[in-house]
């Protein structure tokens, strides 16, 4: 399934596959009205209307309901994300293709830094990535914005700016006004994917160790309770590979998935704190992720956060009268 949102990037993506369908597996395309300006409905009419002429059947999904004050773009792309998956499990589509370029890559290694990102984060977005029951495939991550704009013109494909893009009130904007000051300083998008790629793959070899670490702190697995896991050998890891080990058990004990279930700061500290304990041979109760840490007698048990009881409604008598209140500039062919 493709996602076209109908700016240059996507409507390349769109006709390029359309144009190579012989030898791709079918698709469909979708596209989301977010219902956040005036015209979105009638450019996702648009986008719809341009897939069926590239021979491609169409799905126009709406972001309905109020939405939130601050965060918008964030908001906006869980609820997209959240609608792309849902048409997908619900068509039997095995893929969600996006036309994420090189510039989008270089933005994301940006905004991730000024967000205090870890490993994983400055990684940027990768190609194939999972979703739940998906894979999120990003074919275009390598290419330079300006050879999708030059593809477009080059076939007289028309598509719509998102005034988004140049509005600073959001960081992904503001960024991207900065990116010819920052090119003469020597940081390209191709530098900064170049970064996020070797950061990719010291966060692999990171992740195996990881997962060797703790093949190898299992104490006991019993299939009907929470394994539990030597902690004075996990101790003697080095403390990034702790906080890995700790992360990863606190999504395999709540059945969360991926990088953001929790802030970084918050496992470090988490992890600085099992540390000591060990260090003191003292025992540890910490509440992290909707997972509970518990370390006793050398023995780290992590397990599902219990239900938390609501305190009972209190009741009143309410008198009636107070009632109701992209590579250079050439074109891409297939």
């Amino acid at each position: 399934m493709l996602a076209v949102s109908g700016g240059p990037d996507s409507v390349a993506l769109m006709g390029l596959y359309a144009q190579a369908r012989g030898g791709l597996p079918e698709a469909v395309v979708a596209t989301v009205d977010h219902g956040l300006n005036p015209a979105s409905a009638a450019i996702a009419a648009r986008v719809a209307a341009q897939a069926e002429a590239f021979g491609f059947a169409a799905h126009i999904l709406r972001w309905t309901g109020e939405k939130p004050k601050t965060g918008v773009q964030e908001a906006a792309r869980a609820a997209r994300y959240a609608l792309l998956a849902d048409l997908a499990h619900d068509i039997g589509a095995s893929a969600l293709v996006t036309a994420h370029t090189l510039d989008d890559q270089a933005e994301t290694v940006l905004m991730r830094l000024c967000r205090g990102s870890g490993l994983a984060g400055l990684a940027g977005m990768r190609d194939p990535a999972p979703l739940p029951g998906l894979s999120l495939r990003r074919p275009l991550l390598a290419l330079p914005k300006a050879r999708l704009v030059a593809t477009c013109a080059a076939y007289g494909w028309p598509y719509v700016a998102d005034p988004a893009n140049v509005n600073p009130a959001y960081l992904r904007a503001r960024l991207r006004a900065l990116a010819p000051a920052l090119a003469t300083e020597g940081l390209t998008p191709a530098r900064l994917a170049r970064l996020a790629a070797r950061l990719a793959r010291a966060d692999a070899a990171l992740e195996a160790q990881t997962d060797a670490a703790l093949a190898a702190c299992v104490k006991t697995a019993h299939p009907a309770s929470a394994p539990a896991y030597d902690a004075a050998r996990m101790a003697e890891y080095p403390p990034e590979i702790v906080i890995r080990m700790l992360a990863r058990l606190i999504m395999a004990g709540t059945g969360a998935h991926g990088p953001a279930v929790m802030r970084l700061e918050r496992l470090e500290s988490c992890s600085d704190a099992f540390l000591a304990a060990v260090a003191r041979g003292a025992d540890l109760r910490r509440t992290l992720g909707g997972a509970v840490l518990s370390l006793r007698d050398g023995r780290l048990i992590v397990t599902p956060e219990p239900p938390r009881r609501r305190p009972e409604p209190v009741k009143e008598t309410i008198k009636p009268e107070c009632d109701g209140a992209m590579l250079g500039n050439e074109a891409v062919r297939p």
